[in-house]
C-alpha cells in the first residue's frame, strides 16, 4: 500500500515537472526569443510561409524566374523589399525589415505562444490539486472552461492574425495579388476545445455530486 502511494505521488510530481518544463520552453522559444527578434536588428525574423494563388498574374517588373510578363507565379517574385519564393506554400521574405514589419511577422506566433502558456499554467494549477487528491473542486471546472476558451482562440484568432498581418506586409505591392488569404482555421485546437468543454461539464457534474453527497453525510 505504501509503495502504491509512493508511486502515485511520484507520478504527480513528474506531471508537474513536465508541465513546468513545457511552460518554460514555450515561454522561451514561442514568446521571449521572438520578442527579442523584433527588437534585434542583427538577427530579426524576416520571413513567413504563405499560401500562393498559382493562377495569380504578376507584372514582369515584379517577377523573376517566370517565362514572360503576365505569367503565373512560380520560382521567385520580388517587389521592392518583399520577395515571394516558391509556389503553393511559398516563403514571403522581407529585405531590411523595419521594426513594424518584424512586429507584424512575430505577432501571430507570440499571441499563440501566450495562449499556450495560459493553457499550460492552468493545467499546472490543476495538477497541484490532483496531487492532494482533490479532483472535483469548483475551480477545476472553471479552469477547464478557461482552457477550452484559450484553445478556441488558438484555432481562430491566431490564423486570423496571420492573415491580417500578411495582408499588411504586402499591401500596396503587386505581390498582394498572388497571396491567397487563409480560407480555413486550425481545426485541431477547436476540436480539442470541444473535448475539454465536455470534460469541464463532467467535472461540474462530479463537483455537484460530491457536494450533494457531503450534504447527506
Amino acid at each position: 500500500m505504501n509503495n502504491t502511494s509512493w508511486w502515485t505521488r511520484a507520478n504527480d510530481h513528474i506531471l508537474e515537472l513536465a508541465l513546468g518544463l513545457a511552460l518554460l520552453l514555450v515561454a522561451l522559444f514561442r514568446v521571449l526569443f521572438p520578442v527579442l527578434g523584433i527588437a534585434d536588428p542583427w538577427s530579426p525574423a524576416d520571413s513567413r510561409t504563405v499560401r500562393v494563388d498559382d493562377a495569380a498574374q504578376l507584372p514582369e517588373a515584379a517577377a523573376s524566374g517566370t517565362a514572360a510578363s503576365g505569367t503565373a507565379v512560380s520560382g521567385t517574385a520580388t517587389s521592392g523589399t518583399v520577395t515571394l519564393r516558391g509556389s503553393g506554400h511559398a516563403e514571403l521574405v522581407l529585405t531590411d525589415a523595419g521594426l513594424g514589419d518584424r512586429l507584424l511577422l512575430a505577432l501571430p506566433g507570440v499571441v499563440g505562444g501566450l495562449l499556450l502558456i495560459a493553457v499550460l499554467a492552468v493545467l499546472l494549477r490543476m495538477a497541484r490539486t490532483f496531487r492532494v487528491g482533490d479532483f472535483f473542486v469548483p475551480r477545476n471546472t472553471w479552469r477547464l472552461t478557461a482552457i477550452a476558451g484559450a484553445l478556441v482562440l488558438m484555432g481562430t484568432l491566431v490564423p486570423l492574425l496571420g492573415m491580417m498581418t500578411t495582408n499588411l506586409l504586402v499591401r500596396g505591392t503587386p505581390l498582394a495579388e498572388a497571396i491567397r488569404p487563409a480560407e480555413d482555421y486550425a481545426v485541431l485546437p477547436v476540436f480539442l476545445a470541444l473535448l475539454v468543454g465536455a470534460v469541464a461539464q463532467a467535472f461540474h457534474s462530479g463537483t455537484r455530486l460530491r457536494a450533494d453527497t457531503d450534504g447527506l453525510v
